[in-house]
C-alpha cells in the first residue's frame, strides 16, 4: 500500500516504496539533475524505504489523475523539530509541479507534522531552484564556501530556511 502524505489539486505526495527505486535512481542520475544534487546509491534509498520513516523519507510526487510519478523529495531529520528537504527533483519539468509539490510539502511539514523549521541547501549556481525557494518564502540563511567536491571541483551551497511563524503568516496573507 502507498502511504499518502498529502494531496493537492493535481499532485499527491506519497511515501516511496521498493517499486520506486528505479525511478529515484534514474531521476538522480539524469544529466539535467545530476549537476544540482549529490546522488545517493540504491542501497541508501532501499534503507530509507525499508525503515519505519521516523528519521528519513523518500517521497514520490505523483499526478493524481494519471498516477504517474512527477518527481521526488528526500526528507531528513524527521526526528527533530527542524526538517531538511535534501533532494527536490522534478521529473516532469515546465508544468509548475515544483512549486505545487513544494507548497504541499510545506503544508505537510508545518500544518500536519508541526515542524518548527524547514531548511534546504542549494548549489549557488542553481538559479531556477533558488528563485523558486525564495518566491515561496524561504530566507537565505548562510553561504557554505567550497563545501562539496563534485568531479574534482569544490562547490558552494546556499542554505535557506523557513520558520513555522513565517509559513503561517504567508498562508494567511
Amino acid at each position: 500500500m502507498n502511504e499518502i502524505l498529502i494531496e493537492g489539486k493535481r499532485l499527491r505526495l506519497r511515501r516511496a516504496n521498493s517499486t520506486d527505486l528505479n525511478y529515484i535512481m534514474t531521476l538522480q542520475y539524469a544529466p539535467e539533475n545530476l549537476k544540482f544534487v549529490v546522488p545517493f546509491d540504491e542501497n541508501y534509498h532501499r534503507e530509507i524505504i525499508n525503515s519505519d520513516g521516523s528519521k528519513k523519507l523518500d517521497v514520490i510526487i505523483e499526478e493524481i489523475d494519471t498516477g504517474l510519478a512527477a518527481g521526488y523529495f528526500m526528507l531528513r531529520e524527521l526526528d527533530s523539530p527542524c526538517i531538511e528537504f535534501t533532494h527536490v527533483i522534478i521529473g516532469r519539468k515546465g508544468l509548475g509541479y515544483g512549486r505545487e509539490a513544494l507548497r504541499l510539502l510545506m503544508k505537510w511539514s508545518f500544518e500536519i507534522k508541526d515542524f518548527h523549521r524547514v531548511w534546504i541547501d542549494c548549489k549557488d549556481y542553481n538559479k531556477i531552484a533558488l528563485h523558486l525557494y525564495e518566491s515561496l518564502g524561504f530566507v537565505r540563511e548562510g553561504f557554505l564556501r567550497e563545501i562539496i567536491l563534485t568531479d574534482g571541483v569544490y562547490e558552494n551551497l546556499i542554505v535557506l530556511g523557513m520558520l513555522d511563524t513565517e509559513y503561517f503568516l504567508s498562508v494567511r496573507s
